[in-house]
């Protein structure tokens, strides 16, 4: 190496250990109002920026220094990385001063700090990130309640590790085959493809690619200081890969799922209790032991807050399923059923958790149950672990594979002919995009779409325009946002 390379080598390493330093303060900053709260440590609390420097290269420099190092395969010297930039303002270290062009259109009324801007990301050089054939991806879904004071630096973050991981690739026509699930989908040529969802609380996603970029990907969010809550464990699994998604999406929102109320207002801090698969699982059984009893569940409920064309393929045993189109529609829909949760104790589930977090903490504020509980991982941990259990059919999920199985039970059925079908496909008619469940038989005689009126107008509407609403159709027009409360589907039997 030349000397010239060599002192920029060095130069680039002190930047990067002062970034290293930033970013640890910042991670004991205190979240949220009043502003100008500061830092905490060791008990005490620092209001200005020196005081807690001092603190911090007094007594937590190894800290700092470990957490430098921190992560499998993974860098934080950001001027290391291929591309980066090397002008002295971006190059400046957390808490000097300073802003980069184009931050004032990317900062919140928060006024986010540029600390968060410095990514942590995995150095791609020693992995191979080819997908060789007949080789299985996986896709990974994943949230963490936090507080988060700069989403929008954390999105940028997010932006970067998604180039890092070389997520740009030319879309082809392409197939996914699953366990008795077969959908048309878009298959990338990039390595990873992900869709995440970021605000002031927390992060929700997933994720898809080969092994290696999934994987690099992992240990990067971990790695991630506005992220330290987060464990492995938090991280679900399956088949797939990045062909499972039809874009990429990376944005900042005021909910990281869309309950439709404020998260000061509903905040996952007030959520149920929290029950493991295995504890799920006995609670359900012992349920269903009752009402086979005739003892109609001993002030029991069991309530999924998913949407009705999730719970339409799959879904519990003896649950009670609310005839919903959208998670938005939930708190509607407990306003409007209050009655049915009275002095219940209710067991709550949806796909991997996120939703019963404040979907939980909603109910529990209407002060009307006895206890409120969650199924904590969701049915997609459940079924890592009860793979045969009481959920029976397929597990509904938000990509162009529609649904995932761990068996082999049918619980719907043909909207035309009543067969047993779990299939989902989009309605032809290119403008409405709802979900129809229409068989192959039938759809070879061209029944293709979700409603009569769709029918008549298949394939002659112009396609939807990037960005704009679905038309509405009959199926949207006379379905209630939130109907009253059916009685609970019991004991239904599964087709083959």
């Amino acid at each position: 190496m030349d000397p010239g390379a060599a002192a920029e080598l060095r130069s680039d390493r002190r930047r990067a250990r002062r970034t290293a330093f930033g970013l640890y303060v910042e991670t004991l900053r205190v979240p949220g109002p009043p502003a100008g709260a500061g830092w905490r440590c060791c008990g005490q609390t620092f209001v200005q920026r020196g005081e807690v420097h001092r603190h911090v290269g007094t007594h937590h420099a190894d800290d700092a220094a470990a957490a430098a190092a921190r992560g499998d395969a993974l860098q934080l010297e950001w001027r290391l990385s291929p591309g980066a930039p090397h002008d002295s303002a971006s190059a400046r270290a957390p808490g000097e001063g300073g802003r980069r062009a184009g931050d004032e259109d990317e900062e919140d009324a928060r006024g986010e700090d540029a600390t968060m801007d410095v990514p942590w990301l995995p150095d791609t050089t020693a992995l191979n990130l080819d997908s060789r054939p007949g080789e299985e991806g996986e896709v990974l879904l994943f949230y963490c309640y936090c507080d988060v004071a700069a989403p929008r630096a954390l999105c940028r973050w997010q932006r970067t590790l998604c180039e890092r991981l070389q997520l740009t690739g030319k879309s082809v026509e392409g197939g996914c085959a699953l366990p008795a699930v077969r959908v048309a989908v878009r298959e990338w040529s990039g390595w990873l493809c992900l869709q995440v969802r970021l605000a002031a609380e927390g992060l929700n996603g997933t994720v898809g690619g080969v092994r290696a970029a999934t994987r690099a990907y992992v240990q990067a969010v971990l790695a991630h200081p506005a992220l330290r809550g987060m464990t492995l464990d938090d991280f679900k699994s399956s088949p797939g890969g990045a062909h499972c998604f039809a874009d990429l999406r990376v944005a900042v929102h005021q909910e990281i799922v869309p309950l439709g109320l404020s998260p000061q207002a509903v905040s996952h801090r007030d959520a149920g209790r929290r029950l493991s698969p295995e504890e799920f699982h006995e609670e359900v059984q012992a349920l269903l032991g009752r009402n086979a009893a005739g003892s109609s569940g001993g002030g029991t409920l069991l309530l999924d807050c998913r949407n009705f064309y999730e719970s339409k393929i799959g879904r519990f045993r003896g649950s009670v399923a609310p005839d919903i189109r959208k998670f938005s529609y939930f708190p509607e829909y407990v306003d409007r059923n209050v009655e049915l949760f009275r002095g219940k104790r209710v067991l709550m589930y949806c796909t991997g958790g996120v939703r019963c977090e404040r979907g939980s903490a909603y109910l529990r504020s209407k002060g009307v149950c006895q206890d409120v509980c969650q199924l904590q991982g969701g049915v997609h941990r459940y079924l890592e672990r009860f793979p045969q259990g009481f959920f029976r059919g397929k597990l509904f999920v938000f990509d162009e594979r529609y649904a995932i199985s761990s068996n082999d039970d049918v619980i719907a059925s043909c909207v035309y002919c009543g067969r047993p079908w779990d299939e989902f496909r989009l309605c032809s008619t290119r403008a409405c995009r709802q979900l129809v469940l229409s068989c192959e038989p039938c759809r070879s005689t061209g029944l293709t779409a979700c409603c009569r009126p769709c029918q008549d107008k298949a394939g002659a509407a112009p396609a939807r325009t990037a960005g704009g609403a679905p038309e509405e159709c009959a199926c949207t027009a006379r379905r209630e946002r939130a109907p009253l409360h059916a009685q609970p589907e019991g004991d239904h039997s599964p087709t083959h």
